[in-house]
């Protein structure tokens, strides 16, 4: 039964339900969480990535990748694509999953919040300010540190590497740090399937009072951290660490 689909299906859908759950909670009215700002969003996403790695590598995906731009940079690292399409198609569906639970979760709330924007913002990033060059590169840059950091974690040269248990928790750490510090932005997406699965699901769910579901944005966080994955990706095989 365990898989490493099945894995990084269900690493994906507990990633998002409380990755865009805590989104939710800040966003929409009447949440217990509301306005409680930017550090919380934050927070809840790292806690988001350690509580889907820890699910994916219980459920069969050892890797525990929930990310196509990671599955795509351990794929240049290694040579081996066998696995892309497989756990893209599950990372996709997991997200797609997970949003959807969000939205059953919050649903006497949606038709509280006037502002469709924020439900968009919920599923799916946008910039702070528009410029799709400058947008797609921050996404580059930020899956960058994301996947290359991810290597160095786990890194031959790090002693040992991290005690058993510890790496989902450095990780988490990980995406805290980049929220706070490369999020600002672009709501940093540094993830294809966390944006473009959520932001399926905005179009198809019957959300109260919803608007467009923002496609003329959505292959910024697509491709960017597809870019980005693939950059680290080449790196670490060409030094070799």
């Amino acid at each position: 039964m365990l898989s490493p689909w099945l894995g990084e299906f269900m690493g994906t859908l507990v990633l998002i339900l409380l990755g865009d759950g805590v989104v939710a909670g800040v966003l929409l009215k009447k949440s217990k969480a509301e306005n409680s700002g930017w550090i919380v969003i934050t927070a809840g996403w790292a806690m988001a990535v350690m509580s889907g790695v820890f699910t994916a590598i219980a459920c069969g995906s050892p890797g525990a990748h929930l990310n196509p731009a990671v599955t795509l940079g351990f794929a240049i690292r290694s040579g081996d694509f066998s696995h892309v399409a497989s756990f893209i198609s599950a990372q996709l569906l997991g997200a797609i999953a997970g949003a959807t639970l969000v939205w059953l979760l919050y649903l006497p709330h949606w038709k509280e919040t006037p502002e469709a924007a924020a439900k968009l913002g919920i599923y799916c990033t946008s910039p702070a300010i528009r410029a799709l060059p400058m947008n797609f590169l921050t996404e580059v840059i930020a899956t960058f540190v994301l996947v290359f950091v991810v290597f160095a974690i786990f890194s031959k040269n790090v002693a040992a590497g991290p005690v058993s248990g510890l790496g989902p928790l450095l990780v988490a750490c990980l995406v805290w740090g980049i929220g706070l510090s490369l999020g600002g932005p672009t709501g940093y997406a540094i993830n294809p399937a966390r944006d473009l699965g959520p932001r399926i699901a905005h179009a198809i769910l019957p959300i109260a009072g919803k608007g467009p579901s923002g496609w003329d944005y959505a292959a910024i966080p697509v491709f960017g951290p597809l870019a980005g994955g693939a950059l680290a990706g080449l790196l670490v095989k060409f030094i070799a660490f």
